[in-house]
Parts: structure tokens; C-alpha cells; sequence
């Protein structure tokens, strides 16, 4: 892979070209881990509203019917529902690890097989989430573990 970097002061915006030879999984994983920088979510603490980067957000946990963002220090509530995040960060490296959870694949340092088929996954907290039988296959793919 070649990198060019081109500065420009006259530049308004940052302007990403791909040049491959067909649109591969790489090339596909490297979109999506761009889009993600590029994406806000807004969460709520201590009644202030914060706009947070998604790429920072570590998982999304659904608690008695409350919506809140994980990141390495904090946490947010948002009053978005769990299945509209998971529909909003489908093209990222968001993917659901159970019933109430959506994990960042980017924020994942490792994975544990464990009992009945589950996973064990650590996050880059160190805080360890469980992804269900039912996910864990997908999580497996997305992350070449076999």
C-alpha cells in the first residue's frame, strides 16, 4: 500500500481518493474505519450534552431501557435506541456482541473463546464484555479469528 500525502494551505477540507485495482475486504475495512472518524454521536452527563467522536466510543450498552456510550473515562446517556445506533453505525466497525450490546471492533485489544460457544473480548479499558453464541461467529469474521 502507498500513501501520499499532498499539504495544501489553500485546502478547505479533507479529500481522500482510493486507488485500488478492485474493492476488496481491506479496502472496504479502511472506508469504513474512515467513515468512523469522521462520525459524531451526541450523549448526555451531568445535564450537559457532549458531542462525542465515534471512533472513541469503546461499546453501547442498553440498561432498563437507557441507552449509554462507553469511552475509555466516561459515560453517556443518548436517547437514541440500541437498534437505531446499530442501523446508524452499520457501515463502521460497530457490530452487536449480544441482546443490549453494540462493540467498536476498533477498541477491542483481545478475544477469548469461552463456555457454549461465547467470546470473551477485552476492550482497550481493559473492561472484558461477553459477545453471545448468536454474534460470536460474525465478531470472529469481522476480526479474521478462527
Amino acid at each position: 500500500m502507498k500513501i501520499h500525502i499532498n499539504e495544501d494551505p489553500n485546502c478547505k477540507e479533507i479529500e481522500i481518493t482510493i486507488s485500488c485495482k478492485r474493492l476488496s475486504p481491506d479496502v472496504e475495512r479502511l472506508i469504513s474505519m474512515l467513515r468512523v472518524l469522521d462520525l459524531k454521536l451526541t450523549g448526555k452527563k451531568d445535564g450537559q450534552t457532549y458531542i462525542l467522536d465515534a471512533a472513541k466510543v469503546l461499546y453501547i450498552d442498553t440498561v432498563d431501557k437507557r441507552t449509554f456510550f462507553y469511552t475509555k473515562n466516561d459515560v453517556y446517556e443518548t436517547d437514541l435506541k440500541l437498534y437505531e445506533l446499530e442501523e446508524q453505525l452499520a457501515a463502521m466497525d460497530f457490530l452487536r456482541a449480544n441482546k443490549s450490546c453494540i462493540i467498536n471492533l476498533q477498541q477491542i485489544i483481545s478475544i477469548k473463546p469461552d463456555i457454549d460457544g461465547k467470546l470473551l473480548v477485552t476492550m482497550s479499558n481493559n473492561e472484558k464484555l461477553y459477545v453471545s453464541r448468536q454474534y460470536s461467529p460474525i465478531i470472529k469474521a469481522r476480526l479474521g479469528v478462527k
